[in-house]
Parts: C-alpha cells; sequence; structure tokens
C-alpha cells in the first residue's frame, strides 16, 4: 500500500458545464507523489476512512471469485491510495499481484490510444472530426455509411453494429477493415447509440492511413512514450516477458485467429498471457483501435493526471486544451441521450456502474471487458483506476456491483457526500 497526500435536462446541463469551466481553467496538475508526507485526510486529499471498505470490496469479489486479482488506484491533488490485490489466479501458489503488474486494458484501449490519437492528428488538420468516412476510405461507401462522420465513429452514433462477424473464419488487419467496410448501418448516421467496437477499428485504421505509421507505433510516440507510460502499450511480449503480466481467458485450440510476431503460438489454445483477450483483435494481429493496449495502474494514472491538467504532465504537452475539451466534454449529435465526449464516457448506460452514486454527471471515463475502469471527475479533482484480470479463467465472473461500490467509495473518499446528478437510464 502507498499512502500519499438527471433527473432534467437543466441540471444535466448545469453540471457538464461547470466540469466543463473546471477543464478549460486549466486547472494545476497532480505532482507526482515523490516522498510520503503525513497520512491523508479529507483536508489533505482523501479520506482514509474509506480505506479500508475499498480492500474490503475487492477483496470480497476476490473470495467470490469474481475475479482473482486487481490493483487499486485512488488520486485527488497529489494524494494516492494504492493497493494490490490478490493473485495471478486462483491457485493458491500463484504470484502475487503486485502495483507494477501489467494488465490487459481491453476497451480503455479506445481512450488511452485511438481517441487522443485521432485528435492529435486533428490538431495537425490531417483529420477533419467533421468528414465523412468514405473521405478517408472510399471503399466504404454504400450500405447507409456515406452520411457517417469522424464524429459519429467516436462518439458511437454510426449506426454500424456492435462487432466484426466471427465466421467464416478471417485474420488480419486488412481482412477486418474489408469487414467493416462491407457492413450496413442499422440506423441512420447521428441518430442512434450503440457502442460499437467497429467504429474503433475503423479509427485504428484512420490513424495508420493519415500518419503513415501503425496505431501502435504512433501511440507509443506521441502518447505512451512522452507521458512517461512505461510499462503501456500494445503486443507487451516484445517488451516483457510473461511472468509480468496478469493471464486472463483459457481458450481452446480453435478461439481467434492467429497473432502474429512475437506472440505467435499462443493460438494453439491454452492460457492468454500476454496476448490479447479481445478475440476480434486476437484475429487481427493484437493492435487495433478497439482493445489491445496492456498497462499499469500507475501509468493509467499518469494519462489521468495529464487530463485534469489541460493535456500537460511534467511539463511535456501531450494534447491541446481543445482536444482535451473535446475528448472529455459532451459531443454527442443532438437528441442522442446517451452523451459521450469523443472518446470518454459521461453519461451513456455504460457510465452508471463505474460513477457510482456520488461522482455527478460531468466526471467522465471508460471501463473494459477485462475487468477495468478509468473514471475522473474534475469537480472533486479526483480519479481512480481499477485493473483486474476478472476474465480468468473465463468471462462469466460479474463485476458490476463492484463496480458501482467503488465508484461511490472513490467519491466519498474524495470528499464527496451528496449524490450527483443521476438519469433514469438503466445499467447495461
Amino acid at each position: 500500500m502507498r499512502l500519499y497526500p438527471t433527473n432534467t435536462l437543466l441540471r444535466r446541463q448545469a453540471a457538464l458545464a461547470g466540469a466543463c469551466l473546471l477543464l478549460l481553467a486549466g486547472c494545476a496538475g497532480l505532482p507526482e507523489s515523490a516522498a510520503p508526507p503525513a497520512p491523508a485526510s479529507v483536508q489533505a486529499g482523501l479520506d482514509s476512512a474509506r480505506f479500508a471498505q475499498i480492500d474490503s470490496a475487492i477483496g470480497e469479489a476476490i473470495g467470490e471469485r469474481r475475479l482473482p486479482g486487481a490493483v487499486f488506484h485512488l488520486e485527488r491533488d497529489g494524494a494516492v491510495y494504492e493497493q494490490a490485490y490478490g493473485r495471478f489466479s486462483y491457485e493458491p501458489d500463484a504470484a502475487a499481484v503486485m502495483p507494477g503488474t501489467v494488465f490487459d486494458a481491453a476497451s480503455l484501449s479506445k481512450v488511452l490510444s485511438t481517441a487522443p490519437s485521432v485528435l492529435l492528428l486533428a490538431e495537425e488538420g490531417r483529420i477533419d472530426l467533421e468528414a465523412k468516412l468514405a473521405d478517408y476510405f472510399p471503399e466504404c461507401a454504400g450500405g447507409g455509411k456515406d452520411a457517417i462522420t469522424i464524429r459519429h465513429l467516436l462518439t458511437h452514433t454510426s449506426g454500424l453494429a456492435a462487432g466484426l462477424p466471427a465466421k467464416p473464419a478471417w485474420s488480419g488487419d486488412t481482412a477486418a477493415h474489408a469487414l467493416a467496410c462491407a457492413q450496413a448501418v442499422t440506423h441512420a448516421p447521428g441518430s442512434f447509440f450503440r457502442y460499437s467496437d467497429i467504429n474503433y477499428i475503423l479509427l485504428g485504421q484512420l490513424v495508420r492511413k493519415v500518419s503513415g505509421m501503425p496505431l501502435d507505433v504512433f501511440a507509443q510516440e506521441r502518447i505512451f512514450g512522452p507521458l512517461g507510460m512505461r510499462d503501456t502499450g500494445y503486443l507487451p511480449l516484445r517488451r516483457m516477458a510473461a511472468a509480468a503480466i496478469a493471464p486472463t481467458q483459457k481458450i481452446a485450440a480453435d478461439a481467434g485467429a492467429s497473432v502474429h510476431g512475437d506472440v505467435a503460438g499462443n493460438t494453439a489454445g491454452g492460457l492468454l498471457q500476454g496476448v490479447v483477450h479481445d478475440p476480434t483483435v486476437r484475429r487481427i494481429g493484437g493492435v487495433a483501435g478497439s482493445a489491445g493496449v496492456f498497462t499499469t495502474a500507475r501509468d493509467v494514472a499518469r494519462f489521468a493526471r495529464m487530463l485534469l491538467s489541460g493535456g500537460t504532465l511534467d511539463g511535456v504537452r501531450i494534447l491541446g486544451p481543445d482536444s482535451v475539451r473535446l475528448l472529455v466534454t459532451v459531443q454527442s449529435p443532438p437528441g442522442i441521450a446517451a452523451l459521450r465526449g469523443l472518446g470518454m464516457d459521461i453519461d451513456s448506460p455504460y457510465a452508471l456502474r463505474p460513477r457510482g452514486s456520488l461522482y455527478p454527471v460531468g466526471s467522465f471515463g471508460h471501463t473494459g471487458f477485462t475487468g477495468c475502469i478509468l473514471w475522473i471527475d474534475p469537480g472533486s479533482r479526483s480519479f481512480y483506476v481499477l485493473l483486474s484480470n476478472r476474465v480468468y479463467p473465463d468471462d462469466k465472473a460479474n463485476v458490476l456491483p463492484l463496480y458501482t461500490r467503488l465508484g461511490t467509495l472513490a467519491a466519498q473518499a474524495s470528499g464527496l457526500s451528496e449524490p450527483g446528478v443521476k438519469t433514469d437510464a438503466a445499467a447495461p
């Protein structure tokens, strides 16, 4: 353990406006916690009385075999509570999870890598967020897709299906692109919210086309490297031993097509350890806009600090202030009830669990299927990170109640005591 110091549209708009003002004010960045000051309190940033409850919530989930291990990181204005829990698996002799354990971040990849990469290219004038998908990929025209814009893809309002079909069997990024371009929309672009991996697969391919670099290389050079996210990236077995990475699902010999390069050989069946859990991304080759990033809680915390400080950390600018605003404030088309930034979730049905009962609308974040959360509240200048391998040894465990408990406890530890503005949307 480390311890350092809507119910109505008007209410939703007021909460969101307040959050926007806080972000645009360019608040001072959260400093690195180098030396341990006095124990934290509410005044110092965090209410330490909540820490035992956080430990208990995660410990109970481990005891119920909802996840074998996890790392939790909570931070507010330089005060940090970080703890590792459990083991890599349920076997008693399995390696213990450590604060530096690397996890498959699943769909956190969308906000750690893909959306920021698109916004960086938009800053440079190389991507027009209002341009049509078919302007960049003429082969994607037809099937109702001609009206899809880059903004629609980023806000999950393209009308495309949730994911690519697995059959007939296919592999490789070229095949994934052809499949994505062959899809027809089910709703007019801009008229309907559906969370879709296809949207972000296409966005990752857009980054490669516009920048001339694969998404993993671009993200490493422009985001992870400059931000000091030392253990973050795609295809982790190129950089580290499998023993440093929490395992995920045990797969059958035919579950997912080949994974290229240094992770070859893992598709004969068995434990996925350092190989992306998402089966579509395994078929693509381990690098995609929808998933594929592996990271640590400490690295994700650096990313969160960067956003709270308006796009900079330790004197290094990663994103421009306008890109931060677009990423984390409502950018959904008019009439869409699910509120999303150009990446971050704000008030869709998927936000209700990680937001808990106290963080308001205007806080933002994302989750990942493997059991991961990043949630940030600009009002209290707090955030929390949960990384876990709840998909070991399969993906049947339900951790949604844990998400709600952790979101509420994180808010309480950060000084929030009154419920945030809530909607009537049902949780998924």
